[in-house]
């Protein structure tokens, strides 16, 4: 890279790197409307049912909120490094940086922050993208013309096509994969809800169980490629190496919370179906609490204070 009309191949100002992914925010705020929904209607949930119809509610929304989001992060695999590096092409000039590689389902984060951040006469702060849904090498190509910095390109260039590492196809399709049976445990989720709002709870039980399979599924196929042989990122005198990164693991405790979940409902059918029962639709012991009073406010209004309920009189003294 050489000057061209005086201008130097790289960013003329800074660009600040992004906090939050615009599809995280957007599913974020849907499930959050929800949730303020139904603690607006709580309220008119009369007995003691009202703490675990929220429990369930609450659960419910953030099985399904993690399900949906998890698809658009870029932290399933993560990796930071803290070393001295070349900043730019054909230079010798070495920079204190902390770089950083996030893959998600749809491609690769690179993040490259200057310790400190002015250095050089430069503000070093980079947060770049790279997805496998559009042209990754179209992207990496973008990425040259604009001059980004050495390191980020480098580990860029570790993912295209015609590179040997072949890590492209592994996690190009290993993520595909991993989405596609997530978004088949969001479905399942979808049909859970609706059986345990019928008299069908045991199938409700079944499906939300499907759920958390399908996203043990999809962690294992993520996994399988992650754990295979990973090529060298060497920069400076230090390498890059990736571990699970947050979403993995929230995705795991909520896979294994729909099994139990599952799990609790099909035993609690089989040893205890009415309790099941009360536990999904009315409780019982507020019915009857509510037709005693009932009847006991109507007695009052009796001439003899005597209410007869079917072959069983019944008496309240003024």
């Amino acid at each position: 890279m050489t000057f061209y009309n005086d201008i130097y191949p790289y960013y003329p100002q800074q660009r600040t790197p992004f906090i939050f992914d615009l599809s995280q925010l957007i599913v974020i705020l849907v499930f959050l409307v929800l949730a303020c929904s139904f603690l607006v209607i709580l309220p008119g949930i009369r007995g003691k049912g009202r703490q675990f119809w929220m429990l369930r509610i609450t659960l419910s929304l953030f099985i399904g909120v993690v399900t949906v989001a998890v698809n658009f992060t870029s932290d399933w695999a993560t990796g930071y490094i803290k070393t001295n590096t070349t900043y730019k092409s054909f230079s010798n000039a070495m920079v204190s940086a902390e770089i950083g590689l996030h893959v998600g389902f749809d491609g690769i984060n690179i993040t490259l922050k200057g310790n400190p951040v002015r250095q050089l006469n430069e503000t070093i702060n980079y947060n770049e993208m790279f997805q496998w849904t559009d042209d990754y090498k179209e992207d990496y190509v973008k990425a040259l013309e604009r001059g980004l910095p050495n390191p980020i390109l480098y580990i860029a260039e570790k993912f295209t096509q015609d590179s040997p590492c072949g890590l492209l196809f592994q996690y190009k399709y290993s993520g595909h994969y991993a989405s596609a049976t997530m978004w088949t445990a969001f479905c399942c989720w979808l049909i859970s809800n609706v059986l345990f709002s019928m008299p069908v709870i045991l199938y409700g039980g079944y499906m939300i169980a499907t759920t958390g399979a399908f996203i043990i599924f999809s962690l294992i196929s993520f996994a399988t490629i992650h754990n295979a042989q990973f090529c060298a990122i060497s920069l400076g005198t230090v390498s890059l190496e990736t571990a699970f990164g947050g979403s993995f693991w929230l995705s795991l405790v909520t896979g294994i919370l729909c099994i139990l979940i599952g799990g609790a409902v099909i035993l609690m059918d089989v040893f205890i179906p009415q309790k099941l029962k009360i536990l999904f639709t009315a409780n019982e012991g507020d019915e009857e609490d509510d037709i005693t009073e009932c009847y006991l406010n109507k007695s009052f209004l009796e001439k003899d204070n005597v209410l007869p309920l079917g072959d069983v009189r019944l008496s309240v003294p003024l």
